[in-house]
Formats: C-alpha cells, structure tokens, sequence
C-alpha cells in the first residue's frame, strides 16, 4: 500500500509505502529516483500491528518511479499500485 500526503506549506508530498509482514522475509527496502536508485537507503521498519513502513519525502508535480528490493537481490512490486512503465511502479503527484 502506498499513501501520499501533501505536506501543509510546503510544495512536497511525504509517501508512505506499507507492506504486509508476511509479504517478504528478511529486509526490505524501497528504491526509486527519488534515492538515486540506492538500495538499503530507505529500509522497511516493523510495526506493532504486524506491518512494516517507510516514508520519503519527494516534490511535488512529478512522477515518482520505484521498486521493492528484498534480500538476495530479489525486486518486486507493489501489489496495490496499478500504474507501471515497464518493470517500475508509477506514483503521479
């Protein structure tokens, strides 16, 4: 799950990106052109109620493209974002 929050006074929006626990074992992080593309740079962190988060903040007016990368150097998508360009996942703000 993905949620986009417009950041009040600023012209940027703070992305959530939520992931079951049980989706991937081991770390997981977010990687996209927002981070140049670095893994480990934004990792997933457990919460209490069994799912793991992260947030970046991007500008807004703009098409954010990332990824999942999980251990081993398996990628994947995010299951509940629909827009895709090829293997990346789309985010237009």
């Amino acid at each position: 799950m993905l949620k986009a929050t417009k950041i009040k006074n600023q012209d940027a929006y703070q992305l959530t990106f939520i992931l079951s626990a049980d989706l991937q074992t081991g770390p997981v992080s977010v990687v996209g052109d927002f981070n140049g593309w670095t893994p480990g740079r934004h990792e997933f962190k457990p919460l209490r109620n069994g799912t793991r988060s992260v947030s970046v903040r991007v500008p807004a007016d703009r098409t954010v493209r990332f990824r999942y990368l999980a251990a081993n150097g398996q990628w994947f998508d995010d299951p509940d974002v629909a827009d895709r360009d090829g293997p990346d996942c789309l985010v237009r703000l």
